[in-house]
């Protein structure tokens, strides 16, 4: 037996907590990438190259036998991979110091007292948006929550100041709460301020919320957001690349802002001083090419001069309410409704303007405007719809706490003006609703 079939033996109780009874992927496969995600920073490409060359159990393997450089070179040449020498030496000896046998069994013991799930990167609950890191994304995700809440699409990120304002927190929570009525899933970090704000009116509204951290999933961090971060949990996500155990620096909240851009549709900032952390997080967004919004404040506050450089130097959108954060994301309903998770050929005809071309704010306004005359009943049916994993009768009954009757009669209206569509085992939102 080898030493990561060994380690993986010694976790398999845990396993069958973070993983279910029921999980296709192999424990090897699962617990190596979780070893990576244990021994490496978050970001970092050089490992990423390494695993897109030689896979995640190969690396990890090698890794735990303390194979020497010289097998790893070989094999890097072998499969073309560009990792310099000079890169792998300098990996090798960030990585091999903490190979820890006995505490990365610790830490996965721990996620799974705090029934937390583990997730890797060929696991369909992967939030899509992530793969677009590439080399720098995550080789795993420990979530406490839904796992179906970091699929749920469209979202939008919320972001801003820990030191909010009146102003900022104001406009924050009417902001999240239109989108919530919008059918959007609001993404943060969970962190003081404008990331509590959005978070709290999520709640509020019933929708799904989901929260990144910069540590671990078994200690929520800031502690004054345990509460907070405990009801986020219990109806949408709380996320985080990092193990069990480990704590919150600097450089983590850096790199965990790249997840929150990757995994939202578009991100934006509400209110952000001149260094705030979440033009980092606006910076990550703009570097995938995701739509970036700001909210401008008056022109003598110094927590909104961050908003106001976004929209001066960084080409970012200026928005000031719901409607205009959820025009962000109308460049891309039309793709997804010709690939046939839109609405129906004839209400798409609604946006096509005299040239041929797609009307993405008529196409977002229709969609709007079924929203907006939604009974109570079919907005909670709605609301409990999934846009990936279908959903039945009996469960969107639970979920919206109506009944089987009001269920059905809200899924009718619901396919009728497009919002929802039936499939083979159940009921999906309409992607681009």
């Amino acid at each position: 037996m080898s030493r990561l079939e060994t380690t993986a033996a010694d976790v398999s109780e845990a396993l069958l907590v973070l993983r279910g009874a029921d999980d296709p992927a192999p424990a090897s496969t699962v617990v190596a990438a979780a070893i990576l995600g244990y021994v490496s920073e978050p970001g970092d490409g050089v490992l990423g190259r390494i695993i897109d060359a030689l896979g995640v159990e190969w690396t990890a393997a090698s890794l735990i036998e303390h194979r020497p450089e010289s097998e790893w070179s070989a094999s890097l040449v072998e499969h073309g991979a560009e990792v310099a020498a000079r890169e792998l030496v300098a990996g090798l000896d960030r990585w091999r110091p903490r190979v820890d046998h006995a505490a990365f069994v610790r830490t996965v013991e721990q996620a799974a007292r705090v029934r937390a799930r583990l997730l890797i990167p060929s696991d369909a609950a992967w939030p899509d948006g992530l793969r677009g890191l590439e080399a720098h994304g995550p080789r795993a995700l420990w979530v406490r929550g839904r796992v179906d809440a970091l699929a749920e699409s469209p979202s939008i990120a919320l972001v801003g100041a820990r030191a909010a304002s009146h102003y900022g927190e104001h406009v924050t929570v009417e902001a999240a709460a239109g989108l919530v009525d919008r059918g959007f899933a609001i993404v943060s970090g969970g962190a003081y301020g404008i990331d509590g704000a959005a978070h709290r009116s999520a709640l509020a509204s019933g929708g799904t919320t989901v929260a990144f951290l910069a540590g671990g999933v078994d200690r929520f961090y800031p502690v004054g957001h345990e509460a907070l971060l405990g009801r986020v949990a219990d109806t949408g996500a709380v996320v985080s690349e990092l193990p069990c155990g480990a704590a919150p620096t600097r450089w983590r909240f850096l790199q965990r802002n790249r997840l929150i851009a990757a995994a939202a549709d578009a991100t934006v900032v509400l209110e952000a001083g001149i260094r705030s952390g979440s033009l980092n997080t606006a910076g990550h967004a703009a570097a995938l090419g995701r739509p970036l919004g700001a909210v401008p404040g008056p022109v003598t506050s110094p927590a909104s001069a961050g908003c106001h450089r976004l929209l001066r130097e960084f080409d970012a959108v200026c928005v000031t309410d719901a409607s205009q954060m959820a025009e962000l994301v109308a460049a891309r309903l039309p793709a997804e409704a010709s690939q046939g998770e839109g609405l129906d050929g004839a209400a798409l005809g609604d946006g096509i303007t005299d040239d041929g071309a797609t009307d993405d704010g008529a196409i977002l306004r229709r969609v709007h405007g079924a929203l907006d005359d939604l009974t109570e009943a079919e907005r909670r049916v709605f609301d409990a719809l999934g846009v990936r994993r279908s959903r039945t009768v009996s469960e969107l009954a639970e979920r919206s706490r109506l009944g089987t009757g009001a269920v059905l009669g809200g899924l009718g209206a619901l396919e009728a003006t497009g919002l929802a569509r039936r499939v083979a085992d159940g009921w999906v939102r309409r992607r681009s609703a």
